[in-house]
């Protein structure tokens, strides 16, 4: 059976990311936002903050000793990602469709999957990620916490991201809204679809 839990923490950060998305004031100085504005991913709490240019380039990309980092604008598509259906299966996700974080505050990989009920974590097998690693040389450069690597392998797609967090969540969020039934409904899958083809026109490939 697949060890899955409720990520109180993911769905904490998914839930103020929506209500932050309607709120649209910088939560440093509270400014009023654009739609298209930056994010903030504080680490202590493993939330993201909606942010105005002024305070975001107040923060670099990397994690170090300040509270905050700020998160990427631009995704990268993995062109040349390797990962066997056999490797996939060894991470025992329920879908075929999750991200990874390294995540500081715990130490470690963190697997979510998005599901109707918001991020759900899943309790990575680190033996089987460690064999992706081994065989992608280029995760190594995922920046912790604030870029994951994005996976979508659902209706026969293979697309693989080095995506921004907020991108995570904004996906999570479509689905969450969107999703209707058991299957999910032409509307959330017409939803999904879009993201990720917003998703590719904005991303380089590596």
């Amino acid at each position: 059976m697949t060890p899955l839990i409720q990520s109180k923490g993911a769905f904490t950060a998914l839930r103020g990311f929506l209500r932050k998305q309607q709120a649209e004031r910088c939560e440093l100085c509270g400014l009023k936002l654009t739609g298209d504005h930056a994010h903030l991913f504080e680490h202590a709490e493993g939330r993201l903050l909606c942010a105005c240019e002024a305070c975001a380039i107040l923060f670099y990309h990397r994690p170090g000793e300040a509270k905050y980092s700020r998160v990427p604008r631009t995704a990268r598509r993995l062109t040349n990602f390797r990962i066997t259906d056999a490797e996939w299966s060894a991470l025992m996700l329920p879908i075929d469709m999750a991200f990874f974080q390294d995540c500081t505050r715990v130490g470690r990989i963190m697997a979510y999957y998005p599901s109707p009920a918001g991020c759900t974590e899943s309790l990575l097998d680190l033996s089987a990620w460690q064999d992706i690693m081994r065989n992608n040389a280029g995760l190594a450069e995922l920046v912790p916490d604030v870029e994951t690597l994005l996976v979508n392998r659902t209706r026969d797609r293979r697309d693989y991201y080095i995506a921004p967090i907020d991108q995570c969540y904004r996906l999570a969020g479509l689905i969450r809204l969107h999703w209707q039934g058991l299957s999910g409904g032409e509307i959330v899958w017409a939803k999904i679809g879009e993201f990720f083809e917003s998703l590719d026109r904005q991303a380089c490939l590596t």
